[in-house]
């Protein structure tokens, strides 16, 4: 394996909870569920870790903030360590990632622990609508209907507009989805739809915000995950080591109205930095785990990575260059659409799903001699766009 530059960090160490409606009552426990899994898997224990981050939207769905705190609480020998919450709407765990990073790379520390959770389906459906619409630019985009599945509804309606009706490869996307899922012990709907019930208009799969239908959004869900990371150094003497090849961030313009939506140019752009800056293109890439909130979503971001031309991503589909067995399966954990999507929890837990993919130990989701993956998770309608191209050092 190759060696890890001096100045950067590594993954070393991870765990997840399972995702769905979770008994546990709060953030809090939810934090303690994964952060003693993810310390003991990285052979360390609380003394080592010098930094902590917590990737918490909240936003309404808890009275209780200041999130960061929370990690001493929930593990009193965590207490003394300096903790930090950070959010960045739907990109907050990968806003997360990048703080620890940013921490070790400046010198400040050897070993991080990222944390991210949510707990979503304890606030009533009625309210999570609204909650979620912080991810939107509010003085314009405050009075859609049907809240954040609203917005992606005219983003699928102005693409359907430009390039002609895709429905049916939407409900492609989400049945691969879906069948990918199966094998994820983790994921919150581990159910094989097929195509004809993800394309069909019906009582159980109605049309929730223009053309997108039930199948065509991500899970409200509780969950969390947790990393640690390390430096070079420290890495070197650890069991495994997942480096990040290159790690990037690039924003859009927050309101839809200063863009053209259906265009996805600051994902586009993350893209490019983070192959140019790689020194790859996506032949090299083994896997892609991309940011599902919709299928409309991933089938633009097809076209942001270079998958296909812009309005073409439907193309991809029809290949099955994304499903297992494709040329680049994206998704295998099931994505957002079958794993689920605790805001806070998502990012971390994309990274942790391809980080278990180079190491070897995604077990039944395994794609055999994987060693070079992508992780794309965006916050708000791809106003926050982070790639992270990872790769096994040993």
């Amino acid at each position: 394996m190759s060696q890890l530059p001096r100045g950067k960090a590594a993954i070393v160490g991870w765990a997840h909870s399972p995702f769905g409606k979770l008994e546990d009552p709060d953030v809090e426990s939810l934090i303690g569920r994964v952060a003693s899994g993810a310390l003991d898997h990285a052979g360390i224990g609380a003394a080592d870790v010098d930094f902590i981050t917590v990737g918490v939207l909240n936003c309404g769905f808890s009275k209780q903030g200041f999130e960061g705190a929370l990690v001493g609480a929930a593990l009193p020998e965590l207490g003394y360590t300096p903790s930090m919450h950070v959010e960045n709407a739907c990109a907050t765990g990968s806003a997360a990632i990048h703080t620890a990073l940013d921490f070790i790379e400046s010198g400040r520390g050897r070993i991080a622990l990222v944390i991210g959770a949510e707990k979503m389906t304890a606030t009533p459906t009625s309210e999570v609508g609204d909650i979620l619409l912080a991810g939107c630019y509010r003085k314009e985009e405050d009075r859609v209907e049907a809240g954040f599945a609203g917005i992606f509804g005219q983003i699928a309606a102005n693409y359907f507009q430009r390039y002609g009706d895709k429905s049916a490869e939407l409900a492609m996307i989400a049945a691969k989805n879906h069948v990918h899922g199966l094998s994820n012990p983790y994921a919150h709907m581990r159910k094989d739809f097929g195509f004809e019930f993800c394309n069909t208009v019906s009582e159980k799969n109605p049309l929730v915000a223009g053309p997108l239908r039930r199948t065509d959004c991500s899970l409200v869900s509780d969950g969390a995950a947790a990393l640690v990371l390390a430096d070079a150094e420290t890495a070197a003497t650890m069991r495994r080591a997942i480096a990040f090849r290159t790690r990037q961030h690039i924003n859009d313009f927050f309101p839809l109205s200063r863009r053209d939506p259906i265009a996805f140019e600051g994902a586009r752009r993350a893209w490019a930095k983070a192959k140019e800056a790689g020194g790859i293109s996506l032949d090299d890439l083994d896997l892609v785990e991309t940011h599902d909130c919709f299928t409309m979503a991933e089938m633009i971001q097809y076209e942001a990575m270079g998958l296909a031309k812009p309005g073409e991503g439907w193309k991809v589909v029809r290949e099955g260059t994304t499903k297992r067995g494709g040329k680049l399966p994206v998704n295998l954990s099931g994505g957002l659409k079958s794993r689920g999507h605790p805001i806070g929890a998502t990012g971390v837990s994309q990274h942790v799903m391809a980080a278990m993919q180079l190491t070897g130990d995604a077990g039944e989701m395994q794609l055999d001699g994987a060693s070079m993956a992508g992780v794309f998770n965006m916050g708000g309608a791809a106003v926050a766009n982070y790639v992270s191209i990872l790769e096994r050092m040993k």
